[in-house]
């Protein structure tokens, strides 16, 4: 038995989201976008959560043939033998013939009302709950002019409207004139669209038009088109989602370090680590990862810019395990293709895994690779806005790497999120004594004090050490630091070029 005061889901979770629980029932939507968009796809998919749930449903096309229809649900494991009928409206095999032509009367005139009249038989024999016609854009030819066409799509929602379906009109918006006379008629309409970057796969994004009496996600959302179908990822709030979490400074292990942090890191807070290629900043992220496992706590790891094997390579020579903690379930590490993933589905895929794995610590290495992701900075700030606030409103300490152009001197970010944060710090190259060392630094924390100076910090093969501030230099964070003062302690270099503090 059909409640018909629950909404018509669509079966895709994503896209029920967007809509405020899927379409309401007994009216008509407009499902718009240019070929390849994915419109049969989701059309598909609103049928068969519908024949799962008991009801009838009818497949109208004027476009494809159920051959064509039956082989696209096969290759998204979609079964629509069961509940769901295809009525293939083709015209009748005299029009193609010439000695059966009519001339008497335009052709459009009897085609349509041919096209109609099939139309409102192929319901009457099934009286389904759910309707997908299949496209607009042939309706739109045979009716020839935007009065008759506006006037055919109204008789089209009364009979429907009548009968209690729930239907979804397709259109491939092939009109050249841009006709949005089926906008003002319809209950809803949704748009979706498909981009093409200059490099990397296809971006498909949708946007609700129009929902009359119904609150919805408004904006652009990603999706994608899978082998199983549609998958949608709505446009992250982070408004919605707020979770209660105990107050904690946590430390990073290593006490020096601490102290220029002023005691650790606030839990709920994020982190920035900026700095140019190579002062080691995914090292300073993978110390809070291990604090936060030796702590009991899990940690989630996505890396843009470096192979995993690379990684673990390099790290496990510096005293992190990152294989081994992987394979014992205690740190999720996951490797993205900026060139392949979209905004919106690297942040529905961030939160779904924080979800799962109850990570409380996040690292995002790198924005650089982030941004890629993305057309535009003013997206990436919007996206890691929402984003950041999120996982803070979580109790999730979040860690950010950007890498800056250049090594020494006047450098450049390729995109500023400092305001962002509510800890950043800054990492340098700088020449002491004919050596290349490195100096780190914190320039802002939101939750409390912190040391403002600068320490220098090494790198070797028991990870990482910081050693005492830089009082006897100036212009270290201007990479050609002058020595200042008397009594100056320098560490000595070993033979692997690394000192002791």
């Amino acid at each position: 038995m059909v409640n018909v005061e629950e909404k018509a889901a669509t079966g895709i979770a994503g896209l029920d989201d967007v809509l405020g629980g899927g379409f309401s029932r007994r009216h008509v939507f407009l499902l718009q976008g240019e070929p390849g968009t994915g419109k049969t796809t989701i059309a598909l998919q609103f049928l068969t959560e519908g024949a799962a749930r008991g009801e009838r449903c009818l497949y109208i096309t004027l476009s494809e043939t159920e051959t064509e229809l039956r082989e696209t649900a096969a290759a998204h494991g979609l079964s629509i033998d069961d509940g769901v009928d295809i009525f293939e409206l083709v015209p009748p095999e005299s029009l193609l013939d010439a000695d059966q032509q009519q001339s008497l009367l335009y052709s459009s005139d009897l085609e349509l009302g041919e096209t109609t009249k099939m139309i409102f038989e192929a319901f009457e024999r099934g009286q389904p709950h759910r309707v997908v016609l299949d496209s607009l854009s042939e309706i739109r030819l045979l009716a020839q002019s935007s009065l008759r066409y506006r006037r055919q799509i109204l008789a089209l929602k009364h009979y429907f409207a009548r009968s209690g379906a729930t239907v979804l009109l397709l259109d491939d918006m092939t009109s050249e004139d841009g006709d949005k006379a089926v906008h003002s008629v319809v209950h809803g309409v949704v748009h979706l669209e498909q981009l093409a970057p200059d490099y990397g796969a296809e971006r498909r994004r949708m946007r609700v038009i129009k929902y009359r009496g119904q609150a919805f996600r408004g904006g652009y959302h990603d999706f994608v088109i899978r082998t199983g179908g549609i998958a949608v990822f709505p446009r992250l709030r982070a408004l919605e989602h707020r979770a209660a979490y105990d107050s904690a400074l946590l430390t990073s292990g290593i006490a020096e370090f601490d102290a220029l942090l002023g005691g650790g890191i606030d839990r709920g807070t994020s982190t920035l680590l900026i700095g140019p290629a190579g002062t080691g900043k995914s090292l300073f992220a993978l110390q809070f990862i291990s604090a936060a496992v030796a702590r009991g706590e899990r940690a989630v790891l996505f890396v843009f810019d470096e192979e995993l094997g690379v990684l673990f390579k390099r790290t496990q020579t510096m005293g992190f395990d990152l294989e081994r903690l992987r394979d014992e379930g205690l740190v999720h590490i996951e490797q993205l293709d900026a060139a392949e993933i979209s905004p919106g589905e690297f942040s529905h895929r961030l939160r779904e895994r924080v979800a799962l794995f109850k990570a409380r610590t996040v690292v995002i290495d790198s924005v650089n690779g982030y941004q890629a992701s993305m057309p535009e900075e003013n997206a990436l700030i919007l996206h890691m806005h929402e984003l950041l606030q999120y996982l803070n409103r979580q109790g999730t300490n979040t860690f950010l790497t950007v890498a800056q152009h250049g090594l020494v001197g006047d450098m450049r970010s390729p995109v500023d999120v400092t305001y962002l944060a509510d800890t950043v710090i800054l990492l340098r190259y700088f020449e002491a004594l004919g050596s290349v060392r490195r100096a780190v630094s914190v320039i802002k924390k939101r939750s409390g004090p912190h040391e403002d100076t600068i320490r220098e910090f090494r790198i070797s093969n028991d990870g990482l050490s910081v050693g005492k501030a830089l009082t006897n230099f100036q212009g270290v964070l201007r990479g050609v630091p002058v020595i200042i003062g008397e009594g100056m302690d320098l560490p000595k270099q070993d033979s692997a070029g690394y000192g002791e503090f």
